[in-house]
């Protein structure tokens, strides 16, 4: 079944200011005004096509929709419940989200993604309402060599190219962590997994070890002998085997469903994929 996402942008401004829509979609309604906080709404809905219109649905209906619940809620949250944690809000933005989709479109919602931040943000999808993905976007340096023991100096060279040179080169590396969080059908009770657990666990058995080293040289991990390659898919892997046993021995129902590397802007892997 087909599927349409529509980005929806807000910004929830003081009280005292008058509300404004302003024409300016793209940046935002209501717009911004003096210290604001700006929000995004990524909503996925599902539906067939309909073969009159050729829409599976009307984004008019959905931007309708997305202003007419869940940014009020947002809003009033943010007057009334200023240190609520936003995981614990999506179960209820979604569920008024998808009673209002449903009253205007024989569509679906399947996902609604609530971005905080440029690098945070939270989600709810349609086949897990009792689970909210949280998600954070790190970053670190480091240097490598991709260098394989089993393989002749010239194969290596013919293999990893620049990447064998044997002083090693860096990056600046980013990664993201999805964490599968637990949530209460009552929306004002808090979550099992926050953001700043998340953070100061990252802080403590990622940025820790790695950033500004030199892996073949400063970790067991990738270490040259007994080491694994430090490909962006091992730098994956062992991230991901490192994070998700820390955020289990928080042993409170979270969980890592996976985590993105980024070696640089163009190349990136995903471990589970």
């Amino acid at each position: 079944m087909p599927t349409l996402e529509r980005i929806v942008r807000f910004a929830v401004n003081d009280p005292t200011f008058t509300p404004t829509g302003g024409p300016n979609g793209f940046a935002g309604s209501p717009a911004i005004r003096g210290l604001g906080r700006h929000y995004e709404l990524t909503i996925r809905c599902a539906g067939p096509i309909d073969p009159r219109t050729g829409y599976l649905i009307d984004i008019k209906t959905i931007d309708k929709a997305a202003r007419a619940s869940v940014i009020p809620l947002i809003a009033q949250a943010c007057v009334n419940r200023p240190t609520a944690d936003p995981s614990s809000m999506i179960s209820e933005l979604f569920a008024v989200l998808r009673e209002s989709i449903a009253r205007e479109s024989s569509a679906a919602l399947d996902m609604l993604q609530w971005s905080l931040s440029p690098t945070y943000g939270v989600a709810m999808h349609a086949a897990e309402m009792n689970t909210a993905l949280l998600r954070q976007r790190f970053d670190f340096a480091a240097a490598h060599r991709l260098h394989a023991p089993t393989l002749s100096d010239e194969e290596n060279r013919r293999a990893f190219g620049k990447c064998n040179n044997p002083s090693g080169h860096g990056h600046n590396y980013q990664f993201e962590p999805l964490v599968a969080v637990p949530v209460s059908s009552e929306s004002h009770r808090g979550t099992t997994f926050s953001l700043i657990e998340l953070e100061d666990l990252v802080q403590r058995v990622l940025i820790e070890p790695f950033d500004h080293k030199h892996l073949n040289v400063d970790t067991p991990e990738f270490a040259a002998l007994g080491g694994a390659i430090p490909s962006v898919e091992n730098i994956a892997r062992v991230f991901y085997e490192r994070l998700a046993s820390a955020i289990a021995a928080q042993a409170r129902g979270a969980s890592l469903r996976a985590i993105t590397v980024w070696e640089t802007d163009r190349t990136s892997c995903t471990y589970p994929g």
